[in-house]
Parts: C-alpha cells; structure tokens; sequence
C-alpha cells in the first residue's frame, strides 16, 4: 500500500486494455479484496455428517443469492446479462465439485471450508491454463461463486460495491461478476482493474452498464490512494493519473468526438455491407450460446459465422445430451432464419477439459499441439456423433453450415465426414427431418491444412480461416506469453502469403472463404482481406458497425492494389503501416 510519504502528483499515463468505452474523470474508490481466513482444523469422525450437513445449507443458501443477483441483473440490464449468473448456478450443481469436496472431507478429515477451497482452487487452476481468452475467464467465475460460498460457511456478509463506490472510479485487483452487478451507472463513473481481460463476465456488465472499463492496467493498485483524481479512457485503455488541466480539456474534445463517430458507426450498421464499387461483401458474427442472437440482430449481421459450440459443454455439470444441443442450435437457427448459422463441432481438449467429462482427458506436456478438438471427437464417435445429430436435426429449422475445427489434412476430414455420413443414415432410419444439402465446411487455421487446401477444398464445401491460431502456429509465437506476444504480427508477410495461397486454392475449387478470428473484427484490416479475395467476415458482433463503415468507405479495387502491395514488403511493419494508411485516408467519422 501507498505510505504517507510526500508523493509525485504529476501526471502519468499508465496502458491498460480498452474492456468497455467511454470516458470517464473522477475520483479513486480503491477495492482491495482481502482474502478471507479460513480456519483449519481436524474434524472428529462423528462430527463429518454435520460439516456435510453446513455445505449442503450454504450451497442452498448460495444458490439463492445467485438467483437473487440474477433476476436483479434481469430487471435493470435484460435477460442476456443474467444469463452470465446461469453460468454460476450450474457450478453450485456440479456433482463431481460437491463429489470432491464431500471426497476431500472423508480422506483428509479437515473442515469443510479447508476442503472445498482446495477443490475449488484445483478447478480454478485447470481454468486458468486454457488457451482460450473467453474459457480461460471462466475461472473468475468460479473462484466468485467460491467465494460467496465460503463467506456463507463462515456466516459472513458480502460488502456491496455499489455502496461503497458511488460516484467514484473503481480501482481494484480484478472485480467478480457479483460484484459487477452490484454496480450501477450512477454509482461508479468507471472500472480499471489491475489484470482481467475484455472476456470476463464483470466487463460483460460493464459494457451493458455502459460504464467505460479498463483491465489489465497492472499494479495500479498500488500506485493510487483512495481520492486521487483519475481519467480512464475506455476507447483506447489508458488511464492517466492526476491528468493536468490542458489533459482534461483534450478529453472533453474527444468525448463529444467519439459520441459523433459512434452514432455514425450506428446508422452505417443499419446500411447494407456494399463497397463504394457496389460489391457486397458478408459480416457475419462470432457467438458462444444461442441467447446471443439477439446481439447479432441489434448490430445487424448477416448471419453467424461461428457458433462456438464449446460453451454447452463447458458451462454444463455433465455433457450435454443430444437433445439439449438441438434445442441450443435449433433456437439460433430458427432466431436468425433465412440469414445463415456456421456451427461449429466441439472444440475441446487437453487444455480445456469440460466439468463432468474430466476422465476423458489426460494431462499433456503441450496441450495446445494435442488431443483436442477434431482428434478428440474422433475418438471419442459417441459424443461427436451426438453433436452430429444435433447440427443436423437442427439444419431442419434454418440455413445451418457445419464446420470442423482443427483439420490437420485430407485424411480427418474424410474420417469426420464418414462419421457425419453415419449420422445422417441413422436420422433417415428413424424418419427425422434434416437438410441433406446442408453444406459442411473446415476450419483452416493448421500450417498443414493451409498447405493442402487444394486437397481439402475437394472434400468439403467452404473453408473459414481462424487467423488467432493459424499465425500463432505459422510464427511460434504464443500469444498469450506477456514476453513474445508483441512477435505476434497479423501482418507478417508469411501470414499475408498463406492467406493468399488459401483463397487462390479455395476459389479454384468454387469454394468461398471466411475469417473468424480476431483479424476480420479490426478495420484495418478489412480492405487486406477483402483485396486477397476472402468472401466473408465474422466477428464479435459489436465489431460489426466498425467494420461495415470500413467496408462502406472502400471500393474493392482499391482493396486488391493495397493487397498486391502488401504482398511485394518484406516486413510485418511496413505492411502494418500500409494497412493503416489505408484506413485513416478513407474512413474519416469526425
């Protein structure tokens, strides 16, 4: 913590990650989230039945809590913002965490705290080390549940935020979506937390809020004190301490600036996605959960392009039966009809082991290059051909594609399709409707499969890039390791010219093109694509204005010259710069 020495009051800026945006000047509320002390101590076997006893009561008392929190997020933000707290309820009701928990007490004959904490703490580790930004988030909202849990067990009364901030900018560590969804706009002027990523459940509520959040703005914790004066600028996540007269005044200018660029992002999405030259290109959006259509409609996309379908069997105590998913992809499908629905087949593995189905996965020296994905549903038919099934019953009540992950070569995909085929003779049997048309798809985003797209492009009936993985695997790059992620360049020309190679290949197939990774939700790179040939665009639907501006700005001639021009640079620098020179000289929103 800060001393009483004489401090530094000039200002500085500190870099953070743009979670929410907005703009927003106030004084500090500093959060510090002490964690609680938890007794320790044998429990004499006769006794064990009463520590059961006290779990199953603050379970019970827990899930109230949640229910409480939830039907108050659902009255003040709307139904899918409460659906962040189904995700909470569903761990209260996870058999093999109560199973364990119960496990841990009659092994090590400690109280019942000591025991589900260190349950909990495992299922929190195995969380954090999942490579996907959104899955890996999925910890904070169990360590949150634990933590109301363990309060109960000890008979002690959570603080609420929304008290203790009002009209303040909360700093802290890092903010559970509880204590999110005590917050409301009139209460906090922003949020900045030391870690945290644009994915968590608190920014979630945040952004529904619409309070400005920055995250990741480390140690900042401790280089405030409760009142000093701070500007957080949730556009480009910074946050400036003691910010200087001539600071603020620049500020008051940017913010009625970005007020007029988002009500012209706002009406430019209710335009069609038509190039200055009249070509009409496809943005389509990446979703988790079917309650997310709605998003795709209110920033009017064409459709889903990924529909992850890993979120059904990660929220879930046990995997999901065949007509749950049904039910999941048949609501998407029927929401967004006739617009498109890309689902695409389970995407788990080694890193990202799914509660209930534990004892399918093994631990791995490098999960990330291992039984995950379309190797792990390969072998393991019974659950991929349940998915299967779903997709296809589903293809009954809309425009449903189905796309594989993770396709190494021509080979897995005849193995997933044979698969698929089986699928589809068993739904014939028995007399259910599908659409036998339904066009199957694969994701490139493997070295291998970019190589041999020609090969695939024979085999399946269109290709989606998934850019986050293909250049982290074209440049060994990992990017969520804090000390080489700046070597991860989407515009390294090894990346540009793999791209180039799959759209030639796909083309001359007759087979189109999408990219659902980070790239097609940055305008800036809209025209690159676009220019090396790439036939549709999926991203996290609020994206969709921003880039369909980018597209309305452009004609696609221009967009092809900037591509054959990126392809003659030598460096992921100079081709960054061209990009972005592009953009600012067509796409001017002041």
């Amino acid at each position: 913590m800060p001393t009483d020495e004489i401090r530094d009051t000039s200002e500085i800026t500190l870099p953070g990650i743009a979670a929410s945006p907005g703009i927003a000047h106030g004084q500090v509320f500093l959060h510090v989230q002490n964690d609680l002390e938890l007794p320790a101590h044998d429990i004499d076997p006769a006794q064990r039945g009463e520590e059961t006893a006290r779990f199953e009561r603050a379970l019970i008392a827990t899930r109230l809590q949640v229910q409480r929190t939830k039907a108050e997020v659902e009255k003040n933000l709307g139904a899918d913002e409460a659906r962040i707290f189904d995700a909470h309820l569903l761990v209260l009701e996870d058999q093999a965490l109560i199973s364990e928990t119960l496990r841990e007490l009659e092994t090590s004959g400690h109280n019942i705290e000591r025991c589900f904490h260190r349950v909990a703490q495992r299922y929190i580790a195995a969380f954090e080390t999942i490579e996907d930004e959104y899955l890996r988030e999925r910890a904070g909202d169990i360590r949150d549940v634990a933590q109301r849990l363990l309060q109960n067990l000890l008979g002690q009364a959570a603080q609420s935020l929304g008290e203790l901030a009002k009209g303040r900018v909360v700093v802290a560590g890092d903010i559970t979506p509880s204590e999110a969804a005590g917050l409301d706009r009139s209460e906090a002027l922003a949020i900045v937390t030391d870690t945290g990523s644009k994915t968590s459940h608190a920014v979630i509520v945040a952004r529904s809020m619409r309070v400005p959040a920055v995250v990741g703005a480390r140690d900042l914790t401790k280089r405030v004190r409760n009142g000093d004066w701070v500007l957080v600028d949730g556009y480009e996540g910074k946050v400036i301490l003691h910010p200087a007269e001539q600071t603020l005044f620049r500020y008051g200018k940017i913010r009625l600036e970005k007020k007029n660029i988002e009500l012209r992002l706002l009406e430019a999405s209710r335009q069609p996605a038509v190039t200055l030259d009249g070509v009409t290109v496809a943005l389509r959006a990446n979703i988790e959960q079917a309650g997310e259509t709605k998003l795709v409609q209110e920033f009017h996309g064409d459709g889903v392009g990924l529909f992850r379908t890993e979120f059904l069997f990660l929220s879930a105590p046990r995997v999901p039966s065949e007509d749950e998913q049904y039910a999941a992809y048949r609501a998407a499908a029927e929401t967004l009809a006739p617009a498109p629905v890309v689902i695409r087949t389970l995407d788990l593995g080694g890193d990202k082991p799914m509660p209930g189905g534990a004892h399918l996965f093994a631990r791995e020296s490098n999960p990330f290059l291992g039984h995950r994905a379309i190797r792990f549903c390969l072998d393991q038919p019974a659950i991929f051909k349940d998915q299967l099934r779903a997709i296809l019953r589903a293809s009954a009540h809309g425009k449903v594609r189905l796309m594989y992950p993770m396709i190494s070569g021509r080979e897995e995909l005849a193995r997933a399709n044979a698969v698929l085929a089986e699928c589809r003779a068993e739904l014939t049997a028995k007399g259910v409707a599908f659409d036998a048309t339904m066009p199957v798809g694969t994701m490139i985003e493997i070295p291998s499969a970019a190589l041999t797209a020609d090969l695939l492009a024979q085999d399946c009936e269109f290709f989606s890039v998934g850019t986050n993985d293909l250049i982290q695997y074209l440049l060994a790059i990992d990017r969520v390791n804090d000390r080489i992620a700046h070597l991860y360049e989407p515009t390294h020309p090894a990346v540009i010219r793999t791209l180039r190679h799959i759209v030639t290949e796909a083309h001359r197939f007759g087979r189109k093109v999408s990219v659902c990774g980070e790239m097609a939700g940055d305008p800036v790179y809209a025209a690159l694509l676009l220019g090396l040939g790439v036939d549709e665009l999926s991203m996290t639907p609020p994206l969709l204005p921003a880039v369909k501006f980018a597209v309305r700005a452009m004609t696609l001639a221009d967009a092809r010259q900037l591509a054959e021009d990126t392809l003659k640079l030598t460096s992921a620098k100079e081709s960054q710069s061209l990009c972005e020179n592009f953009y600012r000289a067509r796409v001017k929103v002041e």
